[in-house]
């Protein structure tokens, strides 16, 4: 099996520099999870504080982007919003294993005003009972809570996972938490290709790893959140996925999901087989690292008989100690932009720069930054969006800080 180090961290029985953290191989697996049972790269440092609080391990990581966004052609909006994540993991060892408590909540809901915000292509979800098209919803107030129990038996780790809304082990790490997309406060357009099951309810999952693989399968219930973000919803286990990762070292993951999602959006009849695959890599550099994903995901959708294709290629790196370049190029095949449901492929183009500047808080790094995106459509699309639609976007950035800079 990897190391199952975490950067920063020593390994199990011994305190973690500077925080006294001590925990099996069980609750280091655990810690490096990021959202649900999904991992990024095992080299990544996680932005996160990490205090002893008695005998439990803690986890603190978050996140805040306050973002002014303008966009381009008849259907371009403007808007000032922010996108936010905090997560609060708490993890003791139990019968030769580890136990964990899991939680994670946002904002957005009272910071994305009108259940959406701006973005030119996106679609997904619904708001006062009508599809978004060209807005991306807000996360709910609760995205994650729940429980995990690992045990590791000679040389297979064992792993639970329930949580009454949780990620069940579809797709790649959610962009939330993804590590290649540290610096980019908008979802992708194939968020709902690749990801957009992170917020699911009734959600089990077991997996088992062995060497460089792990196999997982879950269940939970196929629909996504409905437009009330602060409520917890629920429903029957009616859906399942299973994800097959492979880690051949701690800069690489690979994994290769597919999963049948029941009836996910209102507004469509159909259920969705939903088939992934990603690659992501990370090298740390000096006190931070370069992180890039590539990523494939396609929808066919039981009622139109359709497959709908996404493709993503991501990366964010350090230049010097406090810059940060970003790009993000996807293709997304699109059938929700005119009521026709004609089928468009739309590439999104996106560049940006981060500077970290000085924080009024110790433990919080703060950024600003830009970024802009071009978009390349059909021509039969363009008399509705324009010729050359784009957008940009400003920010202001904090998160806590990675444990190693404190």
């Amino acid at each position: 099996m990897p190391d199952m180090q975490m950067p920063g961290m020593p390994m199990p029985g011994t305190p973690a520099s500077g925080h006294g953290m001590q925990m099996n191989a069980a609750g280091m697996y655990m810690m490096n999870e990021a959202s649900g049972t999904s991992h990024n790269p095992a080299s990544w440092p996680m932005p996160m504080l990490m205090p002893r609080v008695g005998s439990w391990n803690t986890m603190l990581m978050g996140g805040l982007f306050a973002v002014d966004t303008q966009q381009s052609g008849p259907r371009g909006g403007d808007k000032f919003f922010s996108t936010s994540m905090f997560m609060a993991d708490a993890e003791h060892g139990l019968a030769g294993g580890s136990f964990m408590l899991d939680s994670m909540f946002s904002l957005e809901p009272a910071l994305i005003t009108e259940r959406r915000y701006p973005e030119l292509f996106q679609t997904g979800e619904t708001a006062f009972g009508k599809a978004i098209v060209d807005g991306q919803h807000p996360h709910n107030f609760v995205m994650a809570l729940g429980v995990m129990y690992a045990h590791k038996a000679g040389s297979v780790m064992m792993e639970v996972y329930a949580a009454p809304v949780g990620d069940p082990a579809i797709g790649p790490v959610a962009y939330a938490h993804r590590a290649s997309a540290a610096e980019l406060p908008q979802a992708p357009l194939g968020h709902h290709w690749q990801d957009s099951t992170h917020i699911s309810y009734d959600v089990v999952t077991v997996s088992a790893q062995r060497g460089d693989f792990r196999l997982e399968a879950s269940g939970f219930h196929g629909a996504e959140p409905d437009e009330n973000r602060w409520t917890i919803g629920y429903g029957a286990i009616d859906s399942w996925s299973s994800r097959l990762s492979w880690m051949p070292t701690r800069n690489w993951n690979a994994q290769f999901s597919a999963g049948r999602l029941t009836h996910p959006e209102s507004t469509d009849p159909g259920d969705q087989i939903r088939t992934t695959a990603s690659v992501a890599y990370t090298r740390p550099i000096r006190r931070s690292a370069w992180s890039s994903s590539a990523i494939w995901g396609r929808n066919h959708n039981t009622s139109t008989q359709r497959n709908l294709n996404s493709y993503l290629l991501e990366s964010v790196a350090p230049i010097g100690a406090r810059n940060f370049v970003t790009g993000r190029f996807e293709l997304v095949d699109k059938d929700e932009l005119l009521p026709s449901g004609a089928v468009f492929r739309i590439g999104a183009y996106t560049a940006g720069y981060t500077r970290d500047i000085p924080s009024p808080f110790r433990l919080v790094e703060t950024g600003v930054g830009a970024n802009v995106t071009f978009y390349s459509t059909p021509s039969a699309i363009k008399p509705y969006y324009g010729q050359h639609p784009m957008g940009a976007s400003m920010f202001l950035r904090f998160r806590l800080k990675p444990a190693e800079k404190n």
